[in-house]
């Protein structure tokens, strides 16, 4: 039995989430939180909070914190705000601002 949570409509670039996505998945659930803690990357702050609402979820279902890992953990990409930016000469720029949707999943290692 698996336990989730999710950020959708994220303010980042899944790009730039994946990367720190694939840093965490399939460790141990306290090391994932030690190496997110500890990276310099704005993404890890949000998948933080993402990891720690899946493991409240766990706890609430009475799991055992000891044993869970991230199973799975993934940025997909969300629809991109389009806005645009005045160029000269009465021209415009288009400036894209991705957004993701961040998903993780937790296991207990026993089963």
């Amino acid at each position: 039995m698996g336990y989730r949570a999710s950020h959708q409509y994220a303010r980042i670039s899944p790009r730039k989430a994946g990367m720190v996505m694939s840093m965490i998945r399939g460790m141990p659930l306290e090391e994932a939180l030690r190496a997110l803690d500890f990276s310099p990357r704005r993404a890890a702050a949000l998948i933080a909070k993402v990891l720690r609402s899946a493991m409240a979820n766990a706890d609430e279902q009475e799991a055992d914190l000891e044993v869970l890992y991230v199973a799975d953990a993934r940025a997909d990409q969300g629809p991109v705000l389009k806005r645009m930016k005045p160029r000269a000469r009465g021209s415009a720029d288009v400036l894209r601002r991705p957004t993701c949707h961040l998903i993780v999943e937790l296991e207990e290692a026993g089963k």
